[in-house]
């Protein structure tokens, strides 16, 4: 079984509040990446409340975005999401919720291979990837860079190199 995880493909992380062209330059090939899987597709969401900037991720990242309901907080309508899809909404960069998942999931039926993709390569992709290593450390995990941005072109490089250096293969 091949399971595909793609992250925070949300409204604020492509064109809105925390949007970079790199990230905009990415959406087709996330789109076309989860149209052509073979496996099981799911997705995480970045979702804050309206509180957000009195928290610890807004007294360092002062800018409102994933606001439970908010555009911004949506999943792109350029992606195909099935009406039954299995969504985690995380209100921090890695998932704990996605990690006992996918080790159930595993227990269950048997996992060959994760692939990550998504935003941001530097944040949410890293987390992600590393927890799902952590908690299914005999499971093939890739990351494919053509399917992901970082904040900044740099630091999408520097991301990839540590997730090379944590056994977790970057393709694209």
């Amino acid at each position: 079984m091949k399971v595909l995880v793609v992250v925070d493909m949300q409204n604020d992380f492509i064109d809105q509040a925390l949007g970079t062209k790199e990230a905009v330059g990415i959406v087709e090939n996330v789109a076309g990446k989860i149209r052509s899987f073979d496996g099981t597709v799911i997705y995480t969401q970045d979702t804050h409340q309206t509180n957000y900037l009195t928290t610890q991720e807004g007294k360092n990242l002062p800018v409102e975005h994933c606001i439970k309901g908010s555009e911004g907080w949506k999943i792109s309508s350029a992606l195909p999401v099935a009406e039954d899809a299995v969504i985690f909404e995380k209100p921090t960069f890695g998932s704990r919720e996605l990690g006992e998942y996918l080790e159930k999931l595993n227990k269950d039926k048997g996992i060959d291979e994760i692939e990550v993709i998504g935003l941001c390569t530097d944040i949410c992709v890293i987390s992600n990837a590393l927890l799902i290593k952590a908690y299914l450390p005999e499971v093939k995990i890739s990351v494919d860079s053509s399917c992901c941005a970082g904040v900044t072109p740099e630091s999408h490089k520097n991301a990839l190199e540590a997730m090379k250096m944590c056994q977790i293969n970057v393709i694209g």
